[in-house]
């Protein structure tokens, strides 16, 4: 074990100073075991110590699972050298073949295990599991290489999953003071660490409680939570990553157009809303660009639909017809007026694709009537069906769940409304005083003389009221 966290340490596996994580806390210690991809006999040896921790302790299993992405070669490696059969979990399933989430031969009622290269939650363990179970597998174990002791270990119990560890992150501390390759008074600072940034098991859903120094969550501590849909924690995390809460509503009636929006203004965005039935030059050809520019520029696709009809209808809307919306966009929406019905259809076709779907909660015209008791029943609609729902379209935040998120149309940088009855508020508004999370902007930024700029105006404008929300320092 001396040996380990000194080569961990040398890789620079483990780092320390003043790293600011996805939860925005500031941490005294970073972990980053993927550079080890990159150290053949020091990955090898993890691959051992896992498969060793898993021997020692007795558990029966008939194949194993990686998380994604960083325990996929560990993964590997064990299966290969022990001669044991392989699952793979994409962390989406792809839109066309055989469109599976897990890759492998499955025999439903067979024991899977997890193998993991860090826990601190146990959300993506959790996630993975969740993923297996839905696949028929038993999920009763889970071997990680380090252990960070924030609460992981107690939420995967919780969950029917006991965790076994090669080691902590207190111990390996302890191994690299004692080498006098860290200072007594780091490590004392990373215990303090641990010891106040825990996470507790509560409630029937298995969520957990954080103590944060912070006013509310981040968006990267809302994607560590267990309950957050596969595809907002993806949302989530690219919205940390690309510093950008903003979605771009591409109201163009040109393809031509709206590809050249999408290359251009991409990497500003983190979400482009069509409205793909007003192109007059529609082909799948363009959609098969777009979708290539959005895995490019890593932003996702909102066709704006507002699906309002029976299931059954609601099916072949989304599946079929000339459009083939779920083929391509990773993200719908619905009014909730016909029922429960419309989200069971949607469902039906988007969850086995890991699409998602919003509910309109409230609408940014004049005179609509998607407020009070209709907001109410979007609320119960969602919660019931969280594993499709990922949010609202609201005005405003209308549930205080940080699984959920909330977009809000009507945006500009000047308050006021047209003669069409929309009402328009700022971004700071919008983020900051009525705690949404992401700004929609159309016309704000399409008739402006320069489009990436206003684009990146717009960006700024909303980042920085959620971190004012938050109260997260923009110093790295």
């Amino acid at each position: 074990m001396d040996l380990l966290a000194s080569e961990l340490h040398r890789v620079e596996a483990l780092r320390f100073g003043e790293f600011v994580l996805k939860s925005g806390l500031v941490s005294p210690v970073y972990v980053d075991l993927r550079v080890i991809i990159s150290y053949p006999a020091l990955l090898n040896k993890v691959a051992h110590l896992l498969f060793q921790t898993t021997r020692d302790a007795g558990i029966q299993y008939d194949s194993v699972c990686g998380v994604p992405y960083t325990a996929l070669p560990l993964a590997t490696i064990i299966c290969s050298a022990n001669q044991i059969p392989m699952l793979i979990r994409r962390k989406e399933a792809k839109g066309h073949g055989t469109k599976r989430i897990v890759e492998g031969i499955i025999n439903a009622g067979e024991t899977c295990l997890i193998i993991e290269d860090v826990v601190t939650t146990g959300s993506s363990v959790l996630e993975t599991a969740e993923v297996l179970r839905k696949e028929g597998l038993n999920v009763t174990d889970a071997i990680v290489l380090l252990d960070r002791e924030q609460g992981g270990e107690a939420m995967l119990a919780k969950n029917g999953i006991h965790l076994h560890s090669v080691c902590t992150l207190t111990k390996v501390l302890k191994i690299l003071e004692q080498q006098n390759k860290v200072a007594s008074v780091m490590v004392m600072k990373v215990e303090r660490f641990i010891q106040e940034n825990i996470s507790k098991p509560s409630g029937e859903n298995g969520a957990t409680s954080i103590k944060r120094t912070c006013k509310e969550m981040s968006f990267g501590a809302r994607a560590e939570l267990p309950g957050t849909h596969p595809l907002a924690v993806r949302l989530l995390r690219l919205m940390e990553k690309k510093q950008s809460n903003l979605c771009l509503s591409a109201d163009v009636t040109k393809s031509s157009e709206l590809l050249q929006l999408a290359a251009v203004l991409g990497p500003s965005i983190c979400i482009l809303k069509t409205h793909i039935d007003i192109l007059e030059d529609f082909t799948l050809e363009v959609i098969k660009e777009l979708r290539r520019l959005a895995d490019q520029h890593e932003f996702l696709i909102f066709e704006d639909r507002k699906f309002a009809d029976i299931g059954n209808t609601v099916k072949h809307q989304y599946e079929g017809g000339v459009f083939k919306i779920a083929s391509w966009s990773d993200i719908v929406n619905a009014h909730v007026v016909p029922g429960p019905g419309v989200v069971k259809g949607l469902k039906a076709i988007g969850q086995p694709l890991q699409r998602g779907c919003l509910l309109i909660g409230e609408m940014s015209s004049e005179g609509s009537l998607a407020t009070g008791e209709y907001t109410k029943a979007a609320v119960k609609m969602a919660e019931e069906h969280s594993d499709f729902v990922l949010g609202f379209i609201s005005g405003s935040r209308i549930v205080e769940k940080p699984e959920f998120l909330h977009l809000t149309p009507g945006v500009q940088m000047q308050a006021g409304g047209d003669s069409f009855g929309q009402k328009y508020l700022s971004p700071q508004e919008v983020i900051g005083k009525k705690g949404s999370d992401i700004i929609i902007v159309g016309r704000g930024i399409l008739a402006a003389p320069s489009r990436l700029e206003e684009a990146e105006t717009y960006r700024k404008a909303a980042w920085e009221s959620y971190l004012q929300r938050v109260g997260v320092s923009t110093q790295v």
